[in-house]
C-alpha cells in the first residue's frame, strides 16, 4: 500500500484508512470531528499541530483546542472555496511550504511515517495557507480603517504596549505602531466573529472518545 496522504486542509475532511504494520488490517482511525458530514481525525488534529497549521496550549487541553480550531479552519476553507481567490503564485507555495517544513526541522520524517503526510501534502498545506490569507485579505481588508479616536482610545487603555524602560512613549512618537497594532485587533476580532458564526451555521459534531 502506498503513503496515505491526510487530505482535511483542502476541501473536506476525509476518513483515513491506514494499514496495521504488524496484521496487515485495516484500522479506521479515530474521528474526533464531523464537519458537514466531512471526518476530522485524531491523526489530522497531531498533524495540523506540528506543522503549525494550528497553535494550542501544550498539556492535557491542547489537542482538544487544536481540534476546535482544525474545525474553525475547515469552514474557512469551505467558505474560501465558495469563492475561489486568485491561485496562489506557484513561488509564494513552494515558500510557504519551506516555511512550514522548516518548523518541523529533523522531526519530518518521523512525522510523515506517523501520519502519513508528504511533500505533496505540505504543498498543499502552504497552498490553503495562501488562499486562506488572500481570501480573508478581500473580505476584511488588509487594513482596518480607524478613526483618530480609536486610536488614541487604544494607546490610553494599552500603555504597557508603549512603555519603555518605565516611560510611555509620546503619541506622537508611536502613533504608527498604536494605529498598526488597534487594526490588526479589530480585524482579528472581526475574522474571529466570522467564524463564529460560520460555524453557528454549520453542521458540527464532535463524538465522545
Amino acid at each position: 500500500m502506498g503513503t496515505r496522504r491526510c487530505r482535511w486542509w483542502l476541501v473536506g475532511g476525509v476518513c483515513v484508512i491506514c494499514l496495521s504494520p504488524v496484521s496487515g488490517q485495516q484500522l479506521l482511525e479515530r474521528v474526533v470531528a464531523r464537519v458537514n458530514g466531512y471526518a476530522i481525525t485524531l491523526t489530522d488534529v497531531r498533524a495540523a499541530l506540528a506543522l503549525g497549521v494550528v497553535e494550542a496550549p501544550a498539556g492535557a487541553d491542547g489537542e482538544t483546542v487544536a481540534t476546535d480550531r482544525v474545525i474553525d479552519r475547515q469552514l474557512v476553507l469551505a467558505e474560501v472555496s465558495r469563492f475561489a481567490p486568485p491561485e496562489p503564485d506557484a513561488v509564494l507555495i513552494a515558500t510557504e511550504a519551506a516555511r512550514i517544513t522548516a518548523r518541523v526541522g529533523s522531526g519530518l520524517a518521523v512525522l510523515m511515517a506517523s501520519t502519513g503526510i508528504d511533500q505533496a501534502s505540505i504543498r498543499d498545506i502552504a497552498r490553503d495557507n495562501l488562499r486562506i490569507q488572500a481570501y480573508l485579505d478581500q473580505r476584511f481588508g488588509a487594513t482596518v480603517q480607524l478613526t483618530e479616536d480609536e486610536v488614541t482610545q487604544y494607546y490610553r487603555i494599552h500603555p504597557d504596549d508603549f512603555t519603555r524602560d518605565g516611560i510611555l512613549a509620546p503619541f506622537d512618537e508611536v502613533e504608527a505602531r498604536v494605529r498598526a497594532r488597534a487594526g490588526e485587533e479589530r480585524r482579528a476580532m472581526l475574522v474571529a466573529q466570522w467564524v463564529r458564526d460560520l460555524r453557528a451555521r454549520a453542521d458540527v459534531s464532535m463524538p465522545k472518545p
